[in-house]
């Protein structure tokens, strides 16, 4: 009965995360293709809630041959940044920066944890991410400990719907660096999305 209530509950929870599938044209994909100079890497977001510090929506950024975001069942989005199932493409530091703001404001900070990793696991989770479709409602944290666990390394996570616990599993990882963002800009962060599509590249 307490799981069946905890999978019912589960959607309450974590709330922040939405939905939508996505396929942007080859040609967009392209054109915002974005290589970054720094070393290969995996950037776990975990979005925590000011006022009762639960885990609020999670998103993987791979650094590889080029730099994505996987921010699956999110709702973050502009019609500047190609979108495939959840795959963000042409993250730059000024997209990165958009992304982080979107979810850092006085009701919430985020965390994030970052570990060089080889060139050959950053493909294998861009591969993966690419290969895993848009994910359902509440599913984000699900999605990412998933696609997690199934490369060289990180055999050690299990899946999870909740973003603290695979926050916590991220951290056991040899190398992480955490970094958390505080801002107090108001919850109303729409204003943020109209400027983003303005200025995002």
């Amino acid at each position: 009965m307490r799981k069946l209530l905890l999978g019912l509950m589960l959607p309450i929870f974590l709330a922040a995360c939405g939905a939508e599938s996505k396929w942007a044209p080859d040609a967009d994909v392209q054109r915002v293709a974005y290589h970054h100079n720094g070393p290969t890497s995996l950037t776990l977001f975990t979005v925590i809630s000011n006022r009762s510090n639960g885990g609020a929506h999670a998103g993987l950024m791979i650094n590889g041959s080029q730099r994505i975001l996987f921010d699956p069942a999110g709702t973050w989005w502009s019609p500047s940044i190609p979108e495939r199932n959840d795959v963000h493409y042409g993250i730059n530091p000024r997209v990165l920066s958009y992304y982080i703001d979107y979810h850092t404001r006085e009701t919430f900070r985020t965390v994030m944890q970052t570990v060089e990793v080889s060139p050959e696991v950053a493909e294998a989770a861009i591969r993966a991410v690419q290969a895993h479709g848009a994910a359902p409602k509440a599913y984000c944290t699900q999605s990412i400990t998933t696609v997690l666990k199934g490369l060289p390394g990180f055999e050690g996570i299990k899946t999870t719907f909740y973003p603290l616990k695979a926050m916590k599993q991220f951290s056991q990882i040899p190398g992480v660096k955490t970094h958390t963002v505080y801002d107090d800009d108001e919850d109303d962060n729409s204003g943020l999305l109209r400027d983003q599509q303005k200025n995002i590249y």
